[in-house]
């Protein structure tokens, strides 16, 4: 029995979290109410207190389920292959975010709130990042405080041209509204990383 009520609360969950994403995707954010959710998920919305406290509290449940650092792996290979190692983890941010658009609306929504939710899910992300920045300087031999700053360096940018992309198709010359655009992005990263990676201590 308990199991049953596990996977029963577990199919409750995952279906809140579903009802968050076709919201968004349908209505906007500004459609996103207790109510709404728990119609479109078909749930009692005093589900969304007992599983996730508040409305809040499910935002967040959702941006952690599908943020790429948090669910970033940390399999970092041997010196050799890094520098394909970090390539990917950065075309992979680029591709993750820009695929899901409504992670980038709640993503504008995590910049402008200031909660215990969004607290945690800030702290998750950041543990798993400074694990990521620690394993590669180990095996890249650069000091943390170096690699912490590449890695703010780029994932910031692609973070900030991605949320800005719907509304400004240029910047810099480089046409943020076009996969050719994110292409010499991407390009323009490998290489920044390439010669990091050269780049005597």
């Amino acid at each position: 029995m308990g199991n049953e009520l596990i996977k029963n609360r577990q199919a409750t969950e995952q279906n809140l979290l579903n009802a968050v994403h076709v919201l968004v995707e349908e209505v906007g954010f500004e459609g996103l109410g207790i109510n709404a959710i728990a119609a479109k998920a078909g749930v009692s919305k005093m589900l969304i207190y007992r599983y996730f406290n508040s409305l809040d509290g499910l935002i967040s449940a959702y941006i952690a389920q599908y943020d790429f650092w948090i669910n970033a792996k940390l399999e970092v290979p041997e010196k050799e292959h890094l520098g394909d190692f970090i390539k990917t983890i950065f075309a992979n941010q680029i591709k993750t975010m820009r695929e899901n658009y409504t992670l980038r609306r709640l993503y504008r929504w995590e910049l402008a709130a200031n909660n215990s939710f969004v607290t945690e899910l800030r702290h998750r992300r950041e543990t798993k990042g400074m694990e990521l920045v620690a394993c590669v300087s180990k095996v890249s031999g650069r000091p943390t405080s170096e690699v912490a700053f590449m890695a703010t360096l780029v994932t910031s940018s692609i973070s900030y041209l991605v949320l800005l992309e719907e509304n400004c198709p240029i910047y810099n010359g480089i046409n943020i509204q076009q996969d050719e655009g994110w292409i010499q992005m991407g390009n323009g990263i490998n290489r920044l990383i390439d010669s990091w990676l050269l780049k005597q201590k």
